[in-house]
Order: structure tokens, then sequence, then C-alpha cells
């Protein structure tokens, strides 16, 4: 939607700036007025000057920074606060119904939303510094969590690794500095006009845009007596609306052989746009579809929609997979596999060299490890972790480990652990493995990794880890096989 936005305002004739923060406001010798502003290129570091007959500070939760910029004395009306939100599979919601519970254990609302066949669920309240990059914390995702298990049914395990993607988002709630009531806050937007022209617009939310472009353009209009009329922004159709309909994506896929699904999410992203994305689509070479290779197989993403966002001023790979494509906000890990794809496109598109294309895979890791809740996997074994088998094992064990995980992904399936566990002729009922499996599974994410398998192999062999639940289990499963008169070895040599 800012997409959208800032290309709908160049059609009608603004000049854009991405990646470009402000150094400081210019004011008049004379006047005292604010005239212009100081401009840095983030990407290049070249600073330029743009000077305006009125200037609108419209920077959400960095709207003090700017204003002190006009006054450094100027109180605060600014207190941004963080709201973390969590996808979770699509299994865990309906697909047409959600909730929203005004009443959780402490006070705040949570919502409970299925979202692009997924389940998005949020979300805190809570106080923050101002940063450009908020990282949700454990805390913040296990309280989500916690309060989802209150809706489902006790049957239903909710595991910290059915957390697909998870972010945390800065709210610019405001206290109106005209008002007498100076301490509540406000999710309403309020506009404030400097001693010197200075015109803000702060707090409000994407719900109410439109709303508050009104009330700023015409309080800007009138304060520095522009020869405008009043805003024009109710009913404006924004960059893709034109030609748009329900049915547009027939058309995609009738006059360029694109999957259906492809086609439905290019035609509800772009609009009408979504013919230019499809006339720049690569022919698959398969029977069906036609053309449109996606980035990965389980989404509609296809990579024609990177060069299309390279083309409408994506410079970064974290833009794609965050601000381009849903990606990282659906799954961190199918993004992870993406990037690899989408630093090449890019850098054939921007003629980035090889140092820059692994600058660029490296900074989308580390954007998708720390501010969407992509946890980086320890090689470290914790104390609860201990392994205890012979080097001879450990290396038979490994080998049937890369056996089963043949795309090196780095984890197996539960399926594949039962599949090693019939090689090695161990039988175990399903409810006893997967009681065993939640012991070991480590990082909660519902994938068995090597770490944790080989603790699994461990303590079936020993029969015993100290101090866990994993001493009842595998005494359970000890009792299982000796009722199939199935042996048991102790003696160290394996199983």
């Amino acid at each position: 939607m800012n997409l959208a936005i800032a290309l709908t305002a160049a059609r009608y004739g603004a000049a854009t700036a991405n990646y470009t923060e402000v150094q400081r406001l210019l004011k008049g010798p004379d006047t005292g007025r604010v005239c212009g502003v100081r401009c840095r290129d983030v990407l290049t570091g070249k600073e330029f000057d743009v000077r305006a007959k009125c200037v609108i500070n419209a920077t959400g939760p960095f709207t003090d920074s700017v204003r002190k910029m006009d006054d450094q004395e100027v109180p605060n009306i600014c207190q941004p606060s963080a709201g973390v939100h969590i996808v979770m599979p699509g299994y865990y919601s309906p697909d047409n119904m959600g909730l929203l519970d005004p009443a959780t254990s402490d006070g705040r609302v949570i919502f409970f939303l299925p979202w692009e066949k997924m389940t998005i669920a949020g979300t805190t309240d809570s106080p923050t510094d101002v940063t450009s990059h908020p990282i949700p914390t454990e805390e913040d995702i296990n309280f989500i969590l916690s309060e989802v298990r209150n809706y489902l049914g006790p049957d239903v395990e909710v595991r910290r690794g059915d957390v697909l993607a998870a972010w945390s988002g800065i709210r610019p709630l405001v206290t109106n500095p005209d008002s007498k009531d100076t301490q509540s806050l406000s999710r309403n937007h309020v506009v404030t006009i400097s001693d010197s022209g200075l015109v803000t617009i702060a707090g409000g939310k994407w719900t109410t845009y439109r709303a508050m472009a009104r009330d700023t353009i015409d309080a800007a209009v009138r304060e520095h007596n522009l020869q405008a009329g009043s805003c024009r922004t109710m009913g404006l159709q924004l960059e893709g609306a034109q030609d748009w309909s329900p049915t547009l994506y027939i058309r995609l896929v009738q006059d360029y052989g694109l999957e259906s699904e492809v086609a439905q999410h290019l035609a509800s992203t772009y609009g009408d746009k979504a013919f230019e994305v499809a006339k720049i689509a690569q022919v698959t070479g398969k029977r069906w579809p036609i053309v449109g290779k996606r980035l990965v197989s389980e989404f509609p993403y296809i990579e024609a929609e990177v060069v299309y966002g390279v083309r409408e001023y994506a410079r970064t790979a974290v833009d794609v997979i965050s601000r381009r494509t849903r990606l990282a906000f659906l799954n961190v890990q199918a993004a992870d596999e993406a990037l690899p794809r989408i630093v090449d496109i890019m850098g054939k598109e921007l003629s980035w060299c090889e140092q820059k294309k692994k600058e660029e895979l490296e900074t989308a890791k580390t954007f998708l490890y720390y501010e969407m809740g992509y946890k980086v996997k320890t090689d470290q074994l914790t104390d609860r972790s201990e392994i205890s088998l012979v080097p001879s094992d450990i290396e038979r064990y490994k080998k049937r480990f890369r056996m089963f995980d043949k795309d090196k992904k780095g984890f197996i399936t539960i399926l594949d652990v039962q599949r090693v566990l019939q090689s090695v002729s161990v039988q175990m009922d399903e409810n006893t493995l997967h009681e065993i499996l939640n012991e070991v599974d480590l990082n909660k994410n519902g994938q068995v990794e090597l770490n944790e398998f080989l603790q699994l192999m461990s303590a079936i062999q020993k029969g015993r880890v100290s101090g866990s639940r994993l001493a009842v289990l595998m005494k359970r499963a000890e009792e299982n096989l000796r009722r199939q008169a199935i042996p048991v070895d102790r003696s160290g040599g394996g199983l």
C-alpha cells in the first residue's frame, strides 16, 4: 500500500526519493520560517537540499526527532508502542472466521485471524524506544502463544516451532499538544503547526490514512496560503485500481498461461499492473503453467516480481522478501530458501558485483534471524541434550540422518525418524514417539535437527536422561519393546 501511494503521487507529479533521510531543516535567514530540508541518500551517502513553500513532517514514530530539528525545546507528543505479531499454519483458524479477545490475562487485546492462507495472531502493546529495526522478543511471542492456547482444544498442542514468522512494529501513539488532558494517549491522529510553519501529522493508522491526508493537506494549504484547493484523496484511485475487476485474474490465466493461484495473487497485489508483471514472466518449459517460475513451491510469488520490484524502486533483497512479497512475513524459512535466487535476479538487474551480492545475502539473512523471528540454530548442545554415544555410533547415526536429509536442509521429519527407528529394529507407538520428540525438540520447531536426532538415539540406547521426563517416556518405550519381544542392547554397542 505504501508503494501504491507513492506511485500514485508520482503519477500526479510528485517527485519521490527512496532510501532518503532528513539531516536537518532549512530556515529562511530573515523570517526563520521552515523553507526546506537537507537530505541524505542512505545508499550513496550523497546529500542534497530540497526547497519548499511548506514542509510536512509525516514520519510516524520518528515524529518528535524531526520536531526537535525545528525546536529543540519542544515537548514530545509521540509515545511509541511496540506491537508483536506472529504467523502460524493456516490449520489453526477457519478460512472465514476470526477471533478478537479484548480481555486477555493482562488486559491487552488479542486477535486470531486467517491471513494469506495462514493464521496471524497478535498483538502486544508495550512502550518501546524508537528504532528502525524493532525486534520481536521471545517473551512477547510466548505471551501470544499462551493466549492462543486458551482458544484451542486441550488436544491441540501449540508449539514455538509453529511460529513461521514473528515481527514487531511501532505504533506512533500521540498526545494532542493543544489538549488539556496531555497524559492521555490516542490512536487517532493530530495535526499541529509550529511557529516556524512546520506542519506535523502524528499518530493515526493505516486504516485512516486518507482522513489523515485530507486533514494535513487542508491545514498546509490554509497555513501557507498555497494556490490549491482542498484535498482530493477521497475517491481517488490508487495505482493499479483503474482497470481492476474481480475476474481480472482469469485474463492472466488465459492470455499468459499463469497458474490460477499465481494469477489471483498478481491481480490482488498489483491490480491492473499485474499484466506488466506477466509480460516479463519467464517460460517454465512445462506443459503447464506456461510462464511464471515460483520463488518457492508453496507460495505464489514468481521470479518476475523481483524484476518488476527493482523497476519500482526496490534496492535491497530485504525490500523484496518483506516489502514486495510477503515471504518474510509468512514463512521465514521459505524466504531464506528463496534468497539466493532473489539476489541473483537483483544482481543481474542492478549490475551487482559478487561482493555486493554476498553482502545483500548476509544482510537479508540477518534481517530474517533477528527481525522476523527466525532463530539461529545453535550447534552447541545444552545440558538437557547431553549425548552418550561412542564415536562409531555417532558416525553411524549421522550417516543415517544424512540419508534422509537428502536436500541438506539440516533437519528431518518425524516420519523420517520413524523410518530410521524401523531400520534399526526399534518400534514404538506414535504417541510415545511424539512425546519423546517433544522432549528433544530443543528449538520447538517441529523439526528434528542432527543434534536432536543424536540425543534421541542416545536416549533410546541408554534408556534414561538424567533430570528429564524422557526417562519415564523411555521406560514406557522399553515396556513396549519387551511386549513385542524385541531385545534392547545396553552394552554400548548400539541397538
